[in-house]
């Protein structure tokens, strides 16, 4: 039986990635309706495409729901042709950030680098900066979570997203430049 299980949830988070890049953004009711689960199994899925690397993403509020990255495409030809990344591998990566009081309220209440944990072992800044970590499920989401809590983050570690986040700034600081 375990065998036929795993190949109905693959099946399904395939349905879900094709599902999410043909309509767009579509809430957990919408999906859960199109796939026939619960919504909870919606989020469940989420999660593990998220952590197989597949850039879907929460959107809060009116409106929200759950949608692929801009630009992102799976063309699934045949049998084969899309390999997710292993779980495991995903989930050990994990960021390294300074970040702010404010700071720490922006990431719970945005949903950013979470789960964001603070490194007891090391004390505060004298201005309330503290030491935390976060998994990285994809460093492109890593670097947009940092950015929107740019001035109250500082990336430590990994160099791969210290790099990302410097290149992304760089990039938005010479589109504003000369602005008044």
């Amino acid at each position: 039986p375990f065998p036929t299980i795993d190949r109905v949830r693959a099946g399904r988070l395939v349905s879900m990635l094709m599902t999410l890049q043909r309509e767009g953004r579509m809430t957990a009711a919408r999906l859960a309706e199109a796939l026939e689960v619960s919504e909870r199994t919606v989020m469940r899925d989420i999660e593990e495409l998220s952590s197989a690397g597949v850039p879907v993403f929460a959107i809060r509020g009116p409106g929200g729901g759950y949608e692929l990255m801009e630009g992102y495409r799976v063309d699934l030809e045949g049998p084969g042709s899309w390999t997710p990344r292993g779980r495991r591998a995903a989930s050990r990566q994990r960021g390294t950030v300074r970040i702010s009081p404010e700071g720490r309220r922006l990431a719970t209440v945005l949903g950013c680098l979470q789960p964001l944990r603070v490194r007891r072992a090391v004390p505060p800044q004298d201005d309330g900066w503290l030491e935390a970590t976060f998994r990285i499920g994809s460093f492109e989401a890593a670097a947009i979570d940092v950015l929107s809590l740019s001035p109250h983050v500082e990336v430590l570690g990994p160099p791969r997203l210290r790099a990302d986040v410097r290149s992304r700034l760089r990039r938005a600081t010479e589109r504003y430049r000369g602005d008044a």
